[in-house]
């Protein structure tokens, strides 16, 4: 079965750090584009980062650079995002999938395989 997994996620204060983990079961994660995006409480789901399945180029919204960084860890087959310096606007489920940075860049939220993951909650409170 094809499908993505996100783990990872759980509740810090204001300042720490999570990584996210979305694992990848029944093809080759490698060469696909994914981005991740999160819902926030109350609001609509949208795209915070995205790497590049053919040249590994990234992007990040406004809000999330500089403090977060997507990356591939191909031995587990997997799309990480680090998150640092969190802060409680950050808190929400967060999901990834396969959907092209041009899209990602411009709101277009969507993900290729039709269907979205389970997500991971991600809570930043003090």
């Amino acid at each position: 079965q094809v499908q993505l997994v996100e783990s990872g996620g759980g509740s810090v204060q204001p300042g720490g750090s999570l990584t996210l983990s979305c694992a990848a079961s029944g093809f080759n994660l490698a060469t696909w584009t994914i981005g991740w995006f999160r819902q926030r409480p109350g609001g609509e789901r949208e795209g915070v980062a995205c790497i590049d399945g053919r040249d590994a180029s990234t992007y990040y919204a406004p809000s999330v650079k500089g403090r977060f960084t997507i990356s591939r860890d191909n031995s587990k087959n997997a799309v990480t995002l680090q998150m640092n310096g969190l802060k409680p606007d950050d808190t929400g489920m967060y999901y990834c999938a396969p959907e092209p940075c041009d899209q990602l860049r411009v709101g277009i939220v969507e993900t290729a395989f039709g269907s979205w993951g389970p997500g991971t909650q991600v809570t930043v409170s003090s």
